[in-house]
């Protein structure tokens, strides 16, 4: 028998996967860049097809690092690999451990010496960071000459894990996915030629994996076929000699690669001991150090040590890292946890947790921080409310606002036994904005007062500058204006004397929403003024707080072209930097655009999607909810969405933020309108009437003034000072000069309302056509009864179904995932697909097969091929 070690690697059923990254690499070289995706599940040859795929360019310039399977990852863990020793930008850039410098490091580092290629290994593992940085690249590779290859694991991220949002956001731009399949039957059979395996066997213990397959062929052949990979590698390690074991044994506690100075202190003269490990293709040495040819083998390894000699190896470890002149805090984290070495932890995992979440590794630094606090009672009171403080606002960014509020309150609790007041005022600044995202503006504004006043009496201009921003920022979200601008006002001079950049972008985004002086085109410049200077001072999340009021404003001026510009900068910003509560906005609001230009089903499904997402909304539900409520009012007659509008009111109402009064406002007043309910858009009218005059309020009072007046509300001499045209002339009964406002403006659904107003036949059955095109059912009917109370003899009839042209009746949607069903995709799949949320394609699936009048998918997609 040939021992299948000793023939030359061979890589079958490969090469068509090979010649599409060969054609994407000379697309790269023309300057076409691309992003190629090389998945499969573990041990499916990712690591051997990209192997191959380098060694077949030649000399090309070829940048590669991994990410590490640790506790928590390395903070732009794998571009430090590849951007060592290059003396490049991204490495200048990743030495100055800004995170901005390193978006701009990374393009020029593949711009620098093209064509490029870029390989990043294992993204399952990957750290907020980089796949920022990735998504970055992505959206500007078309025109650079590299290219960016990438490996995933099939379900090697879990659900929740921050890559599955960046493929999501991949959408549209030049990426290629290869998924490499298992090998077949006769793959298999040419690997076990010449061995006492028996191939149909083997494929059928081995599902076709080339990993398994590999590692069953080197086990001693025997009566008992190993039942793992696990039995497959220990038994081939259990043929060294001792001290070669001994020496892998050492290794395996290291994730990924050994580098040679920590290999070198690990094993010290014992490294020749590796050789037969080597030559038995247990181990590889690389150019870069030492690595198992599997890290599925370094797991089997690891796992198959004792509890204790486990222990002593990690702390092998920690000693040898710990000696580096520049340690990597987030492996001796890592170590520290698995060897249970509470002083390792304790002395590094705070450290970082603030060192990944600079770089903006929010979720990293979370595990670290929550690391940290599993020996809390080691710390002293400062450090433990430092570590709560920090923690708290990870926990914010994760949105886990309710957890941020326990855990602010918990660091305030410790500052105030420090007795430092500027430490104890910059926490309570932190606490009142989590306060404020759960909903509690009362607090917020108590917790940033008491702030505020506390720090008036230290001597720190710039605490006391960040104090007053805060204090006046959440007067404003709370509706607070007329005390909000002077507050503000004085937080510009302070921070302007304090040279606090930062300060005064923030305090320029709030005036817009406070000052009185300034018409809504005002209230634009101030925030555009705002995010210049916080994109040029590389201020993240204060950018993403103007994009965010910015996409709020431009939508009540109806400015949507406008919009759709700031949107697409904005979405593509907050992907690009993590920033998930900013892009929630973002998201509702691009779906409230899609909803006003008419096409209902993309704006419905990415609410949908938004309000399936997993986490802690807080006070963001006040944007999602009444919206997707509003939506279906509109379409679904027998659909009774009282106490979900309701609700959606009274959380507004408590919150008292003219923001969340614009989404549940309008939204209540329209469903009463269409359900009959003048009692619920009379409690709208006189609430509103409360805050009308706010600044920047005249777009939605004009609003909320249309429905409850078309609910039946008497709203008198209601002011109309600041309402824009487009309700005004309707509200004036101008029906000629409102219908040519919402062309202009291009919202169908409101010209259609408008055009009933108008009152002649021939206005009336175009005004119904628009409503019955765009499934608006319970408006469609609403007009035509009141129509008919109005006297009209003949009222156009409606559709008998809104889906009347499909055989089986079904949606447009609808159709779309059917066809899918028939070509056998899952229903996650079809949601990657139709970039849906999973719980609403099993929604179409329910109704197409109730439709179809089938029980299973199959079924569905036999009926799909003869429609």
């Amino acid at each position: 028998m040939t021992d299948p070690m000793t023939r030359p690697s061979r890589l079958l059923e490969r090469t068509q996967i090979l010649g599409a990254l060969a054609s994407k690499w000379q697309d790269a070289v023309r300057g076409n860049g691309s992003v190629v995706l090389v998945t499969g599940e573990a041990g499916i040859g990712k690591t051997s097809v990209v192997r191959a795929f380098r060694e077949s360019l030649g000399a090309v310039r070829i940048l590669s690092g991994a990410c590490d399977d640790l506790q928590t990852a390395r903070a732009f863990g794998p571009l430090r690999d590849a951007a060592a020793a290059s003396c490049g930008p991204l490495e200048d850039a990743l030495a100055g451990g800004a995170g901005e410098e390193v978006f701009d490091g990374a393009l020029t580092e593949l711009r620098t010496q093209p064509p490029t290629l870029l390989i990043i290994e294992d993204l399952h593992w990957s750290d907020d960071a980089t796949l920022d940085v990735l998504a970055f690249l992505a959206r500007r590779i078309d025109s650079v000459a590299a290219m960016v290859l990438v490996t995933i694991r099939d379900g090697g991220a879990a659900p929740g894990h921050p890559l599955h949002r960046w493929l999501g956001s991949l959408a549209g731009l030049p990426v290629q996915r290869i998924v490499l399949p298992s090998l077949s039957t006769g793959a298999v059979a040419e690997l076990a030629d010449q061995t006492d395996w028996d191939a149909a066997t083997l494929h059928e213990l081995t599902g076709g994996n080339p990993f398994y397959v590999t590692e069953a062929l080197a086990a001693p052949p025997d009566d008992a076929v190993p039942a793992t990979v696990a039995d497959a590698v220990l038994a081939r390690v259990r043929q060294l000699d001792s001290a070669s074991i001994d020496a892998v044994e050492r290794l395996s506690v290291v994730p990924k690669l050994v580098e040679f100075e920590l290999a070198d202190v690990l094993l010290g003269d014992r490294i020749d001991h590796l050789t037969s490990a080597e030559d038995s293709g247990i181990v590889q040495v690389r150019s870069d150090g030492i690595a198992f040819r599997h890290e599925l083998a370094r797991r089997a390894v690891e796992a198959s040590l004792s509890g204790l000699r486990r222990r002593t190896l990690h702390r092998n470890v920690i000693g040898a890292l710990g000696a580096m002149p520049r340690p990597d805090l987030a492996r001796l984290v890592h170590h520290g946890l698995a060897a249970n070495d509470s002083a390792t932890v304790i002395r590094y995992a705070a450290r970082a947790g603030r060192e990944s979440a600079a770089v903006g590794s929010h979720r990293q630094a979370l595990a670290h921080f929550e690391a940290a606090l599993r020996y809390a009672d080691a710390l002293s009171t400062v450090d433990l409310a430092r570590l709560l403080d920090d923690y708290a606002w990870e926990l914010y960014n994760a949105h886990r606002f309710s957890d941020a509020v326990d855990v602010g309150e918990r660091a305030v609790a410790r500052y105030l036994e420090v007795g430092d007041p500027v430490l104890l005022g910059e926490a309570r600044v932190r606490l009142s904005r989590h306060h404020y995202m759960i909903g509690d503006t009362r607090r917020a504004v108590e917790t940033s007062r008491a702030a505020l006043e506390g720090l008036e009496r230290t001597s720190s201009l710039g605490a006391t500058a960040y104090a007053a921003t805060s204090y006046g920022a959440v007067l404003a979200l709370a509706g607070d204006t007329d005390e909000a601008a002077p507050v503000l006002d004085r937080a510009l001079q302070l921070a302007t004397e304090s040279e606090r950049v930062d300060l005064i972008e923030l305090c320029l985004n709030y005036q817009s929403l406070v000052r009185r002086d300034v018409d809504q085109d005002g209230r634009i410049a101030l925030l555009r003024k705002s995010l210049a200077l916080a994109l040029e001072h590389g201020h993240h999340e204060h950018a993403a707080r103007a994009y965010t009021n910015l996409g709020e404003i431009l939508y009540r001026s109806a400015k949507f072209d406008e919009l759709d510009v700031c949107l697409r900068s904005a979405l593509r910003f907050t992907a690009e930097r993590g920033f998930g509560s900013h892009a929630f906005n973002l998201e509702v609001h691009q779906a409230l655009l899609r909803i006003r230009r008419g096409d209902w089903q993309a704006g419905e499904d990415a609410l949908a999607a938004i309000i399936d997402r997993a986490g802690d909304p807080g006070m963001l539900r006040v944007y999602s909810v009444p919206t997707y409520a509003r939506l279906l009012a509109r379409k679904n007659p027998d659909t009774d969405l009282t106490a979900t509008l309701l609700g959606a009111w009274h959380t507004a109402v408590e919150q008292g933020s003219l923001l969340a009064l614009s989404f549940a406002g309008p939204a209540l007043a329209e469903y009463a309108w269409i359900s009959g309910r003048t009692d619920l858009a009379t409690m709208v009218f006189e609430q509103w009437q409360t805050v009308c005059d706010r600044p920047g309020a005249g777009p939605v009072w004009g609003e909320v003034l249309r429905y409850c007046a078309r609910a039946g509300v008497d709203i008198g001499a209601a002011p109309l000072d600041d309402v824009p045209e487009r309700w005004a002339a309707g509200l004036r009964r101008d029906a000629a000069a409102a219908v040519a406002q919402w062309e202009t403006i291009g919202d169908p659904y409101e010209r259609a309302l408008e055009l009933v107003e108008a009152g002649t036949p021939e206005q009336t059955r175009e005004a119904l056509s628009i409503l019955d095109g765009l499934g608006a059912a319970a408006t469609a009917a609403t007009v035509r009864r009141q129509l008919k109370s109005h006297g009209m003899q003949v009222v156009p009839r409606g559709p008998h179904s809104s889906t009347k042209a499909h055989p089986a009746g079904l949606t447009a949607r609808q159709a779309d995932v059917l066809d899918l069903v028939a070509q056998g995709l899952t229903n996650a799949e079809i949601a990657d697909r139709l970039f849906l949320s999973v719980r609403t394609v099993d929604h179409h699936v329910s109704s197409i097969l109730g439709k179809l009048g089938v029980s299973t998918r199959r079924d569905a997609g036999a009926v799909a091929r003869v429609l």
